[in-house]
This record gives C-alpha cells, structure tokens and sequence, in this order.
C-alpha cells in the first residue's frame, strides 16, 4: 500500500484507487520550498492538500488580515489567551524564518502557486487552529496554563541557539510540538491534542480530497501519523468539537466564592465587626495588589492598573466575569490600538520588547497578567483570612 521515493515523499493508495502523494516539510526549510515546487510540477496532481485551516489559510495570503482584528470582541469572547499564544507561535516560527532568510510558511504557499498554476483544485486539510487551542486550553489545569505561558514566552531565547542544520531536526516534530516538547513530558493530553488528533484529522480530509491524483503538504512530523491513521474510521465532528468546561471547574467556580463570602459572614458573626473588617481587608489588599501587580508587569496604562487593583477583589467574589477582562477592556479603551499597531504586529511580535510595546499584545499581555494575579491573590487572601477566624 505504501512505498517511499525518499524519506521526504510518501505514497499512499485510497480504497477507491486514488494515488496520494505526501510530501513532509519543514516549515522554514528552503529545501521544502523547492521540493513541494519540483514534485507537483512532475506530478501535476488533480488536487492538492496543505497543512492550513481557512484562517491560516488567509494570513498566508492576505497580509491585512490583523487589522481587521476586533481586539475588544476578543476579550468580550474570552479568547485573548487563545490570541496571544497564536501569536507566540506565530513569533517562534518567523523568527526562525528570519534567521534562515526564508518566509514562514513559504512551502505551503509555493504549494498553493504551483497547485494553481496547473490548475489544481487548493483543499485546506488542517484543523482551525483556533478548535486546537481551545480543545487544548480546555484540556489544561490553573497551574499548567501557567506554564505554557511561560513556555512559550521562553521560546524567545530558544530561537538564537537554532542554526540551519537544526532545520532538518525540526522536521521529526510539528512546530506546536518543538515548542511545548518540555511542557509535554509532564502533559501527555498536548501531545494528543496537537498531534495525534491532527494526525487522524489529516488523514481523513487527504483520503477524501477530490480527485484521482494528489499531492499533500504536510509537516514531516505528521506523516508517520498520517500512515498510520490512513486506513482508520474518524469522526471529524468529534474532533471539531471545543468541549465546555468540565463540571468540577463549573463547581468550584461558584464553590469558591460562596466559601469566602461564608467566611466573611462568619468572621462578622463569631469575631464582630473588627474581623470581620480585618477580614474585607486582607482580601481587597491580596486580590487588588496582585492583580495590580499584573497590570504592572504588562505595562498598563494607570487608569488601567487603577482599574485592576479596584476590580479584582469584587470580580473574584463573580464566577461570570474576570479582572483581567475588566483591565483588559479599559487598556483598549485608554490606548485604542491604531491602524500601525496592526500593521507593525507581524515585526512587533519578533521581540519580547515588541509584544510589550505594540498596543495589541499589550492589552493581551494585560488581559493574561492581570488575571494571573488576581487568581493568585484569592489563593494568597483565603488562609489569612481564615486565620483571623
């Protein structure tokens, strides 16, 4: 059923007969460039595939596409994290681009031009990146989104040890992988996620693509996945799906609350007024400064670090809203994103300096930061407060 030209090119046979060609790429190689170009003007397939889903898809071939980003929407929608660990991503693959003198994502778009230029029918096999990070921030506790925030941020010193020669190393894994491959030793359910789901996604949407020849553009550290799932039953819906919170988190975002507000009520009645008082105090001190703290940290505008310190401690008592969305909302409002801060966002995020500087990340990094301490001040608040009992 299979047999392999080079260790870069894999061939494969559907039940209907069609012949599907895979080709592995890095995704900052030049020689994955003039692979994909060379093989799909010898095959001249009918189709072929690429490894992007429809917004990819688009910020490869519109170079707009941010300014029509809606920052405000994002932070209602609750996905500024979602955003800003796209644009990490993003930060870690064009910086390694820009070191190597080679655009990211130039192999799928030589694909792209060269599918087009025989007349081949384009068909998008990737899972929405967005479906991926959601499934995978779902899959996440408290304490592990920490860590992949701060995983990823590392990512920015890991750039400078990478030389042309680690390219090809690169290609045993996908880019979401290389990245988090330390975080994913401790958190199987990434590797799940990020590769073995998008692997068995792959598979099917390439054996269905249209047409008796195709050539497909993937990552190489998909193909072995994409063999061993080729034969497989897959339920697309399934993994399409962003699964709600689970029920304890449900439980405990109202549980937690309804505890500490027990406690207050408690302090009043067994200690008087003077605990009760010492209690409210400790509280608007520990959720306040943190998440002032936060604000600080991501270089908020003063109304905006004002705004954190005064809405955390009530925002921690509301299960349905977060003190970063309130910070977030108010630094959008007190530095409005200008149409260059859009523009600037895909050289901006090539440097820490730039996410702290551009006005977009920087209502992100206020919006995560802000949060962070808030949630760390209801942990930091809840034994003082305890104590004073």
């Amino acid at each position: 059923m299979c047999a392999t030209d080079n260790r870069n090119v894999t061939r494969l046979k559907t039940p209907a007969g069609q012949q599907v060609i895979l080709i592995g790429t890095a995704h900052v190689s030049r020689e994955s460039v003039t692979l994909v170009k060379s093989l799909i003007d010898a095959e001249k397939p009918d189709t072929v595939c690429v490894e992007l889903c429809p917004s990819r898809y688009e910020a490869i071939l519109q170079q707009k596409t941010w300014q029509e980003t809606d920052i405000i929407k994002v932070i209602k929608e609750k996905k500024a994290f979602l955003l800003l660990s796209n644009l990490l991503l993003a930060s870690f693959q064009k910086r390694i681009a820009k070191k190597l003198d080679v655009k990211p994502g130039e192999e799928m778009l030589a694909a792209i031009e060269s599918g087009q230029a025989i007349g081949a029918h384009i068909h998008l096999a990737d899972r929405d990146i967005r479906v991926t990070l959601s499934r995978t921030w779902r899959s996440m506790r408290f304490t592990q989104k920490i860590k992949l925030l701060f995983q990823l941020l590392l990512s920015f010193t890991e750039v400078n040890d990478i030389e042309a020669e680690d390219v090809e190393k690169m290609k045993e894994q996908d880019m979401l992988e290389s990245i988090l491959a330390e975080v994913g030793q401790s958190m199987p359910q990434l590797k799940k996620i990020l590769i073995d789901e998008r692997d068995r996604y792959l598979a099917y949407k390439i054996r269905t693509a249209p047409g008796q020849r195709v050539v497909a553009v993937v990552g190489a550290g998909h193909v072995p996945g994409i063999a061993k799932y080729w034969e497989t039953p897959v339920n697309v819906d399934d993994l399409e799906r962003v699964p709600p919170p689970g029920k304890l988190l449900h439980v405990l975002k109202w549980a937690i609350p309804l505890a500490i507000l027990t406690l207050f009520g408690l302090g009043f009645f067994w200690g008087g007024s003077h605990t009760g008082t010492h209690m409210l105090v400790w509280w608007v001190v520990a959720n306040g400064a943190l998440a002032g703290l936060g604000a600080v940290i991501a270089l908020a505008h003063p109304l905006t670090i004002l705004s954190s310190v005064v809405a955390a401690p009530l925002t921690s008592l509301n299960p349905m809203i977060a003190a970063g969305w309130v910070s977030g909302l108010v630094e959008a409002f007190s530095r409005r994103p200008k149409v260059r801060d859009f523009e600037r966002l895909p050289e901006d995020i090539l440097s820490v300096r730039g996410f702290w500087k551009n006005n977009v990340t920087r209502i992100l990094l206020v919006v995560v930061f802000t949060n962070i301490g808030s949630s760390l001040g209801t942990f930091v608040a809840i034994p003082l407060i305890v104590k004073l009992l």
